[in-house]
């Protein structure tokens, strides 16, 4: 049908929409002839029959999945799918052999309702287990009822009138035309070019996190900007593919410019803070930083914020402007060594070279102590009641936790004074009670 390009939008969609009308009418009265009836009525034998297969087979396809252990996940889940759908694919096998067979046996007129019904079943199939490749859910069923519509229309040989109708249904903004059909186009083509762009910095992402001579921080750096540089790629692109003249963004950048100046100023700066933090390397994932009273090691650095996990299982957000403005102790910046200090206090009446002696030899024996950097006692100064000591000591795994190691420290301690007779002092007071020959002084009288 060919549209009078002179006629208002409206008026050329009321004319498709009529010949869609007459086609469905057409087709719906072809359908009361014998042989249509008899096909229809095939195809309806062939949904019960497929429906019969799939309650005999289906269950012995489900016991001889299950032992099926030790299978990879991804031919596991193709067999899940297999056996969901096996309704459908008995049916489109019946289907496509009736088809060949009637096609041997009598003219082709009078089998071509089952090939609409065997390329229909064969096309759902087929979009059903590609969509199965999208991992969010809402978006998957999304593509996969787009993709069963337009095939339908395929098959039907209704994509033109369909194109016509969606074009016709057009909104005019200046000189700009966006019309249904551009709108479909572009989400399309748009929907293509991000998912290669994902499935690609999925890609390149897991080879540069295998190679061990970038660091962490690189690493971060290099995912970052490679998904930037694709998904910008793939909007630009898919745009220009669908005829969308880009010089209308520049307007759009400059009231962005001035949104990001006015209400984002927060969100810009931990942007920008997240890339010098990368840039600088001053932290990466895995470090052990203290910042207030937080205290734990980088799980991952993201656009927004770091993740930083404690001791005890809490994952605290912190802005990446606060790691750049505030001081952030990192345990682990340049080295992984750390030196820990134990202040301690013995009697006056023991020898202070054997205690610090015996303080290093308790250290040394904590399994995570480093011998290489052998622990030293000194004397600090002398208390009201005690002697006091400091006792220093290296570690090399903060992840591992500080608290838990100087408990160590502190019980081997125990252990070695108690076994070599060594006191430790609490502070003492004396009384001295007045004699009964010294008279108190008079009580105040009012």
């Amino acid at each position: 049908m060919e549209l009078d390009p002179t006629l208002p939008p409206i008026e050329q969609a009321q004319d498709i929409a009529f010949d869609l009308w007459t086609q469905a009418h057409a087709f719906s009265t072809a359908l009361l002839r014998p042989w249509n009836a008899y096909q229809i009525g095939i195809i309806l034998a062939l949904i019960v029959v497929a429906h019969i297969l799939s309650v005999l087979l289906g269950p012995r396809m489900h016991a001889w999945m299950r032992t099926r252990e030790g299978w990879p996940k991804w031919r596991m889940r193709l067999l899940v799918m297999i056996h969901r759908r096996l309704r459908l694919i008995f049916f489109m096998m019946l289907a496509w052999l009736t088809f060949a067979v009637m096609q041997e046996v009598t003219w082709p007129s009078r089998s071509y309702l089952i090939e609409i019904a065997a390329s229909l079943a064969l096309a759902w199939l087929v979009i059903t287990f590609v969509t199965r490749l999208i991992a969010n859910g809402f978006l998957r069923g999304i593509v996969r009822y787009a993709g069963w519509i337009w095939a339908t229309l395929i098959v039907l040989e209704l994509t033109d009138d369909a194109q016509r109708l969606m074009d016709s249904l057009a909104l005019h903004l200046g000189e700009t035309r966006i019309s249904v059909w551009l709108v479909v186009q572009a989400i399309f083509i748009l929907g293509v070019l991000f998912f290669a762009a994902r499935l690609l910095s999925r890609t390149t992402s897991a080879r540069i996190a295998r190679n061990d001579e970038i660091s962490p921080s690189m690493q971060v750096l290099a995912v970052k900007f490679l998904q930037v540089l694709l998904y910008g790629a793939a909007f630009f692109i898919g745009l220009r593919t669908v005829g969308i003249d880009l010089t209308g963004l520049a307007v759009l950048s400059g009231a962005i410019g001035v949104g990001l100046g006015f209400g984002l100023q927060k969100v810009v700066s931990n942007l920008v803070s997240g890339v010098i933090i990368l840039l600088d390397k001053s932290i990466k994932p895995g470090d052990v930083i203290s910042l207030g009273e937080t205290f734990g090691w980088i799980n991952s650095l993201g656009a927004r914020y770091v993740s930083v996990i404690t001791r005890d299982g809490k994952e605290y957000l912190i802005p990446n402007e606060d790691l750049i403005t505030s001081q952030v102790v990192n345990w682990s910046h340049s080295n992984e060594f750390v030196r820990l200090d134990i202040y301690f206090g013995t009697a006056y009446g023991d020898d202070p070279h054997k205690v610090r002696q015996i303080a290093i030899d308790a250290a040394a024996s904590v399994p995570r102590v480093l011998s290489m950097k052998a622990p030293v006692c000194h004397i600090v100064g002398f208390g009201d009641s005690s002697v006091d000591y400091i006792l220093r000591f290296w570690i090399r795994d903060p992840t591992q936790g500080l608290t838990n190691i100087r408990g160590n420290v502190y019980l081997a301690l125990w252990d070695a004074f108690q076994a070599n007779g060594i006191s430790i002092p609490f502070p003492q007071r004396e009384v001295r009670m007045l004699g009964d020959d010294e008279k108190a002084p008079p009580l105040p009288i009012d």
